[in-house]
């Protein structure tokens, strides 16, 4: 058997990929060499415009995103549109500073986690402006953002929803409209919609006349979205450097399209999963940012490695934290635990500031020169303990490095569904949740209406369950939930705590 080490450490877009620390399972030339050969022609097709999300019958063209030139002829002009309107809409808003001031980004998954994580990333306190998200249909978590944001009069609200119907962006933007109505505001006069065109939003933004419109393409998929106006609009407004993040992604996509596999990151990097998942058994991947700044970059990650990789019985777990906050948590069992995972550190080389705090001889010791020091003894630790690790080092977290960094996982992620034989640009588990959560809302109800035929008495459980046809357990405690919230009209005059098929729920109109 001819062997071809992969332990390299390899240089593209200002990104250094190292693997000298992981363990590949033993692999021939022949094999690697048509397994590599197969992936770069998937990827080829991809680009080259072939249906790839075959539930929707749709195109994923992300990369065209970031350079045009790759887009089939009819699209360039529209991606090239959309970009400067972007750009020009930004430029406008962040002049007339005596109008919109702060940002308020209502969406989900993809249409608000990769926004989150530029701002977070980039931000400059005192000098960027403040971006808060509605990320969720928890009311608590509502309240505090509207808390937070006091006064709404220099807001700017950017919904972002492809289809225009996602319930929870849905929910946040009509709790958006009656905060801005108590504030003797009219919403229309603070909104932005990002979404599909001819969608449900972009109908109603454009019969209420808000302020402005951009498109979201149907070959962009909500994971991959951030080089579309769902995170460009927002990288815009906040003052971020839009053409540099762009850039960063380009360069590492062509980087990343080289046919030798120990000097294409991306095929390194996938092939370093495949080892470590399918051959070795080690499903977890461990995202070590040695840098607050990229705090939420494993967030990210969960959502395109989990999202694109989890079918079919495959899947990379990832999870998160960041150095050296994770000596002090979860080191320990990656040292000494089970040995299911590999860990990942990212290292930028430059810090924005940095201090000394002690003096060494003439040498002085500085508080990123610890922070490197963590870094290099908790993989050094785990090595020795036998457990495989990666390392990313790059200059400094700003948009090209940034952007480089989220092409060089999503060319890794197309790479690996390859391998394995899955398609990495849908997500049909998504939507049975989806219809599972609407089914629970038609129960609810269905419930209510119930009570509301008894009303004057209490009902049993088991009695409820009979006539709706439905779960006795599910019944109790989606009503136990109801009459604890207070706002549906369920109540219930007995201790709510434990279950038990013999307490009663009654029903008052407000």
């Amino acid at each position: 058997m001819t062997e071809i080490s992969l332990k390299q450490r390899i240089v593209a877009a200002g990104i250094e990929l190292d693997t000298t620390k992981m363990k590949f399972a033993e692999s021939d030339r022949s094999k690697l060499e048509a397994q590599v050969s197969r992936a770069l022609a998937a990827m080829r097709e991809l680009e080259g415009g072939a249906i790839s999300n075959a539930d929707e019958k749709r195109r994923v063209g992300h990369y065209w995103l970031r350079n045009v030139d790759k887009a089939p002829a009819e699209l360039r002009v529209g991606i090239n549109q959309a970009r400067e309107a972007v750009c020009a809409f930004a430029k406008t808003i962040r002049e007339k500073k005596d109008r919109f001031r702060r940002f308020l980004l209502i969406g989900i998954g993809g249409s608000a986690l990769g926004p989150q994580m530029v701002y977070d990333g980039l931000r400059s306190p005192g000098n960027t402006p403040a971006l808060f998200t509605l990320d969720n249909t928890d009311p608590t978590g509502m309240q505090r953002v509207f808390d937070d944001l006091g006064s709404l009069d220099d807001v700017l609200c950017i919904v972002v929803s492809k289809g225009g119907s996602t319930r929870e962006t849905q929910n946040g933007m009509a709790v958006t409209e009656t905060q801005f109505a108590a504030a003797g505001l009219n919403f229309r006069d603070h909104a932005v919609a990002v979404t599909g065109v001819g969608s449900t939003l972009d109908k109603l933004a454009s019969d209420q006349e808000w302020v402005a419109r951009f498109p979201i393409e149907d070959w962009v998929g909500g994971r991959t979205s951030l080089f579309s106006p769902v995170g460009l609009l927002p990288a815009a407004l906040l003052g971020f450097d839009v053409d540099r993040l762009l850039r960063g992604a380009r360069d590492m996509d062509e980087a990343t399209r080289g046919e030798i596999m120990t000097q294409n990151p991306a095929m390194l990097m996938a092939l370093a999963w495949h080892s470590a998942v399918e051959l070795s058994g080690r499903g977890n991947l461990v995202i070590l940012p040695y840098c607050d700044r990229l705090v939420l970059f494993s967030r990210y990650l969960q959502q395109l490695v989990m999202e694109s990789l989890g079918k079919d019985g495959h899947g990379i777990t990832v999870y998160g934290n960041k150095g050296s906050s994770d000596q002090h948590s979860y080191i320990q069992q990656l040292r000494e635990g089970t040995a299911d995972f590999t860990a990942m550190f990212l290292q930028p080389l430059r810090q924005d500031a940095d201090w000394i705090v002690e003096k060494q001889g003439d040498v002085s010791v500085t508080v990123g020169d610890y922070l490197a020091a963590f870094l290099d003894g908790t993989q050094t630790a785990l090595h020795e303990a036998g457990r495989p690790s990666m390392r990313l080092c790059f200059e400094h977290v700003d948009e090209y490095h940034l952007g480089a960094l989220i092409a060089l996982f999503e060319r890794a992620v197309g790479f690996y569904a390859s391998f394995i034989g899955i398609n990495a640009y849908h997500q049909p588990g998504v939507q049975a949740g989806k219809l599972a959560a609407a089914a629970v809302i038609d129960l609810q109800e269905t419930l209510v209406s119930f009570l509301d035929q008894h009303q004057g008495r209490e009902v049993g459980v088991s009695e409820i369950a009979a006539h709706t046809g439905q779960d006795p357990v599910i019944v109790h405690d989606m009503l136990r939930r109801l009459a604890v919230s207070k706002q549906s009209g369920v109540t219930s005059s007995s201790e709510l705590l434990g279950y038990s098929p013999s307490r009663r729920f009654g029903y008052q109109k407000s």
